[in-house]
């Protein structure tokens, strides 16, 4: 065998084992990225063109929020806000689109006192993915309600829903700040029923 066909036979093992390794190191990064974001890695790569556009997106996510410095609310703030809840929820009999409206900007107002961005939807959308990812297919459902509810197109069920999804990402925002038992007493004549905040 020629030298010339050896070298040909060295360059293609060397390719080979590149490409192994690229198509190894490929496959770590995508289960990393599902096991981050679970539903959410699906979400973003039916709406997106390629798989690669998809993961770009999700790590440029992750890569931005772990730039944030998130905060803790002091239990004092978290018990002022989950009074604030206790308010917007009191008023859906009368009012439930304004309710569920008032719910989203006070889910909003905590988000950007513990440090994430909140100028538009897709801002808060994209860093909630990141820490929230298994209450997202609500806040979404939340959301969308939330618009056709200010369109009068919502009906009250539809906004009772949402009402329940916005609670429990307002929990969740919450976390471990105040007692939920303490802030939330017992309240059977609310329409919403109370989800345990869960972290």
């Amino acid at each position: 065998m020629s030298g010339t066909a050896i070298t040909l036979i060295v360059i293609a093992a060397v390719i080979f084992v590149v490409l192994l390794a690229l198509a190894a190191w490929r496959a770590r990064r995508t289960k990393a990225l599902q096991s981050r974001f679970g539903p959410e890695y699906d979400h973003t790569l039916e709406s997106a063109d390629k798989r690669r556009d998809a993961e770009w997106e999700l790590r440029d996510r992750a890569k931005r929020r772990d730039e944030l410095e998130i905060r803790d609310l002091s239990p004092a703030a978290a018990k002022r806000y989950q009074q604030q809840w206790m308010t917007v929820q009191q008023q859906f009999v009368d009012a439930p689109a304004q309710s569920v409206h008032d719910a989203q900007s006070l889910v909003t107002t905590v988000m950007r006192e513990r440090g994430y961005p909140t100028d538009t939807e897709d801002d808060r959308t994209d860093m909630l993915s990141v820490d929230h990812v298994d209450v997202m297919s609500n806040y979404r459902s939340a959301t969308d309600i939330n618009a056709r509810g200010q369109a009068g197109n919502a009906t009250t069920e539809d906004l009772r829903q949402a009402m329940q999804h916005y609670r429990m990402l307002f929990d969740r925002l919450l976390g471990d700040s105040v007692s939920a038992d303490a802030a939330y007493p017992a309240d059977t004549s609310s329409p919403v029923t109370r989800s345990q905040p869960t972290r």
